[in-house]
């Protein structure tokens, strides 16, 4: 048996994304954003509210990071999210984050956060949707395994349980994909 919720913006996992861009004056602004994920082969959406700082700074310099918050940085990657850069110019030094500018776009990298996704804006859609082209994906040596691949393990990222309201960290492996399916066929 079944229960029934209704519609809900539940899924699992629903990682948590941090955004970092620059404003008009290159000051880096972040934020936290969970709903968002692959759109294309090479592209990333996010669903971002026109209000955003985030979001004027994406379209001013058209480009954006996205990294992976990690189970070490659960309370500066939470407060990115209710701490809104229009009323806190310095939200990154409160959370103990530092930034680094990308080489790839114009856009910070956020020190403490080991993997980031560095992106280029495509477009925005009429419904708040962001689109942008992935250019590079860069990982701190850290969370590299010994063949140099990122190793999600040592990445130790977290997701977000929208029916708790709480993070969750990734579990063990469960299987091996395009492989554990063909003992079916």
């Amino acid at each position: 048996m079944r229960k029934n919720f209704g519609a809900q913006t539940w899924m699992y996992p629903m990682p948590v994304l941090i955004v970092g861009t620059y404003d008009e004056n290159g000051v880096p602004d972040a934020m936290n954003a969970a709903w968002g994920g692959i759109y294309e082969t090479n592209q990333i959406m996010l669903c971002l509210s026109e209000s955003h700082k985030t979001t004027q700074n994406i379209r001013k310099k058209g480009a954006f990071t996205v990294s992976f918050a990690t189970a070490k940085t659960v309370v500066p990657s939470d407060y990115v999210g209710i701490a809104s850069g229009n009323k806190v110019p310095d939200k990154l030094e409160k959370a103990g984050f530092h930034t680094e500018k990308s080489a790839f776009v114009d856009a910070p990298l956020i020190q403490e956060l080991p993997m980031a996704l560095e992106c280029k804006l495509v477009k925005f859609n009429e419904d708040g949707i962001v689109i942008g082209e992935i250019v590079n994906v860069s990982a701190a040596e850290s969370i590299l395994d010994a063949d140099g691949n990122i190793d999600a393990e040592k990445l130790d990222p977290i997701v977000f349980d929208s029916v708790q309201h709480v993070y969750r960290k990734l579990g063990d492996v469960a299987g091996t994909a395009f492989s554990d399916g063909k003992q079916l066929q």
